[in-house]
């Protein structure tokens, strides 16, 4: 693919944040050219909460991605600004009921799954709450394995289910489904009991803009 050489895309990111890592995943989808400014977020307590980061983004949160003078958050956001701004190799579907069902399958996983299991919630059970360890892992691998069976019914309930999440080009609800299949790999859930869920994710991976955007292959993997 031909890369888009656009020296404005600047992108705010964690080698293992599950949502900057959407966003890697789309910009390497749409062959675009971006320069990667690492926000380590748990050395020295985090650089996230740094003034300079906060004065980027007041949420404390990766990603964040300036382009042309604006500062975009909340990677969904993020993904469908990038498809609109950059509709080549689009992320949602051209008719309406598609874009519903990938906006939802998406969503289980950005809204539901991934914040209740995030660093920042992690850190509050651990340091405010004083949850064990063990405690901690059990309640990730919950949420996890309640998205995801949810995830595998609807993927194998719809005819519109093909090589990946929708038809047979990647898009944003498997630019969102990946991260999560990193984590749980990471905490060791059992993913047998998601048979197209792994499926889907051995096709992503199969696939060079995927395999550019994966943790292990960014600059500050630690």
């Amino acid at each position: 693919m031909d890369i888009l050489v656009d020296d404005g895309l600047v992108l705010y990111t964690y080698w293992r944040s599950s949502a900057a890592y959407r966003v890697r995943i789309g910009l390497e989808l749409k062959g675009l050219a971006w320069e990667a400014r690492p926000v380590h977020l748990v050395r020295d307590g985090g650089e996230q909460h740094a003034d300079s980061y906060v004065a980027i983004n007041p949420q404390q949160l990766v990603p964040a991605l300036l382009h042309e003078g604006h500062t975009l958050t909340q990677s969904l956001a993020v993904l469908e600004y990038l498809d609109e701004r950059f509709p080549q190799v689009p992320l949602l579907p051209a008719d309406a009921a598609g874009r519903a069902r990938v906006r939802a399958l998406a969503q289980l996983v950005a809204c539901d799954i991934h914040p209740i299991n995030n660093l920042r919630v992690m850190q509050y059970l651990e340091r405010s709450l004083q949850v064990p360890a063990d405690a901690r892992t059990q309640w990730t691998l919950h949420w996890m394995a309640e998205g995801f069976a949810a995830m595998e019914a609807m993927l194998v309930g719809s005819a519109d289910t093909g090589s990946f999440c929708h038809g047979d080009r990647p898009g944003l609800a498997d630019i969102c489904l990946l991260p999560q299949l990193y984590n749980a790999h990471r905490f060791g859930l059992d993913l047998t009991p998601y048979p197209t869920l792994r499926r889907i994710e051995a096709a992503c991976q199969a696939l060079e803009a995927f395999d550019r955007a994966r943790p292990e292959n960014q600059p500050d993997a630690a």
